[in-house]
């Protein structure tokens, strides 16, 4: 509380003139956050909230959607025999405690956070509320979107396309462990072709597994950009400024 207390009265910077985007929902899985051997990596906590300052620090307004895989997937449970609904609801705490470990990484290095969730723990976060989440936004807060939709049978992909709608936001950002859209897989082909522009509609034909098809035909029917690329060290503002980088899923 004391980092949030200590930059409440600080104005947002100023939007830095060379960005293409002035607000936007970053999609960060839970992978991303976590360790080897899954749970929540310090180190990456800490690299990726210094990442996200200097985010800040160009004036961006950026909500984030968070995943849970790296502490419990909800369709791991359930094929493990656990009931789906129940199964979804454990993942959704789980995205709870690493957007709760990601606002304490921010708030140490002077980012002013909140964390809205889809279901109510009021004793740890706000409700989420539309509103509430713009304005946060517009005094230059980042937000940070927990459990989900607060539905089972949905996945954070998912969230992130709703909440990106409902925020205003101008794209979808999603960070992966790899650096674009390929041909085919890259792990498994040493010569497969990173794709730089995509269309929504071979998206979802192709059944691209970097997001579900219920996000992408969210984004494709109500005109949503998706940027795709790599978590690595200044990448999220390369993509800020429009350079050429990932793969960008478009009409």
């Amino acid at each position: 509380m004391a980092n949030e207390s200590r930059s409440a009265g600080l104005a947002p910077p100023t939007l830095h003139p060379d960005l293409r985007y002035k607000r936007i929902l970053l999609k960060l899985s839970g992978e991303a956050l976590g360790g080897k051997q899954g749970g929540l990596d310090p180190e990456v906590l800490s690299q990726t909230a210094a990442e996200l300052a200097e985010v800040y620090a160009l004036g961006v307004q950026v909500g984030i959607v968070v995943g849970g895989g790296n502490i419990f997937r909800g369709l791991k449970g359930a094929a493990a025999g656990m009931d789906r609904t129940q199964s979804d609801y454990m993942g959704m705490l789980a995205t709870v405690m690493n957007a709760l470990a990601l606002q304490d990484a921010l708030e140490k290095v002077h980012v002013p956070t909140r964390v809205q969730t889809a279901i109510e723990i009021r004793q740890m976060a706000e409700p989420y509320i539309r509103r509430r989440a713009v304005r946060h936004l517009e005094k230059g807060r980042f937000v940070i979107f927990a459990a989900g939709t607060g539905n089972p049978f949905f996945s954070t992909d998912t969230a992130a396309a709703l909440r990106s709608m409902e925020i205003g936001a101008e794209a979808v950002f999603k960070a992966t462990k790899v650096e674009g859209i390929y041909d085919r897989d890259p792990v498994k082909f040493p010569d497969a072709k990173m794709i730089t522009e995509m269309t929504y509609d071979k998206f979802i034909s192709e059944r691209i597994g970097v997001m579900d098809s219920t996000a992408a035909t969210m984004c494709r029917d109500n005109g949503m950009l998706i940027r795709v690329f790599k978590l690595a060290p200044g990448n999220i503002k390369r993509a800020l400024r429009a350079e050429q980088i990932g793969t960008i899923v478009t009409g």
